[in-house]
């Protein structure tokens, strides 16, 4: 895996769906660390799905509220390990399960941390800034959060190390 192009995504807070409705996709679970940067942001992840571990290295710079530029790659442990050290002092480590649903030609990304059980965020790429996102008569949408910093997993680290055993405000 090495990407790089435009991300232009929408993000709801939603109420926490059914079990039913969470199996129908893949499931990831996710352990996420913000590293420094000079501009944008980069990241590290530890992804483990049923058949296997992957770490990925992200750096992303906004171009807009629901756009930015995203350049990804797979690493190996080591490199992982290695880039921890680099780990942003203000942020702790994200944790969360995100479930991976197919869904009229698109992928909803159900983010559920362990701060909450009856909310959880759900991503949806979009191939324009003006498509409407397609969401599921499941899926019950407390309020678009695209545009709310709070929400933002980069911000969501720093509160999680600035309020360490709170939960995040809904």
């Amino acid at each position: 895996m090495n990407t790089q192009g435009l991300e232009t995504e929408r993000k709801y807070l939603i109420r926490m769906p059914d079990a039913a409705f969470l199996s129908r996709g893949e499931v990831w679970e996710i352990r996420q660390t913000y590293l420094t940067a000079a501009k944008g942001s980069r990241r590290v992840r530890e992804v483990r799905t049923r058949d296997k571990t992957q770490y990925i290295y992200t750096e992303k710079e906004r171009v807009s509220a629901l756009t930015s530029v995203e350049r990804e790659r797979e690493i190996d442990l080591a490199a992982y390990r290695t880039l921890l050290a680099d780990a942003r002092p203000d942020s702790a480590e994200v944790v969360k399960t995100r479930y991976r649903i197919p869904y009229a030609g698109h992928t909803l990304e159900i983010d559920v941390y362990p701060f909450w059980s009856t909310t959880a965020v759900l991503e949806v790429e979009l191939s324009a800034e003006d498509e409407t996102a397609p969401l599921p008569p499941e899926v019950c949408v407390i309020r678009e959060v695209t545009e709310e910093p709070l929400y933002k997993n980069t911000n969501i680290a720093r509160f999680l190390k600035e309020h360490p055993g709170e939960r995040l405000p809904v």
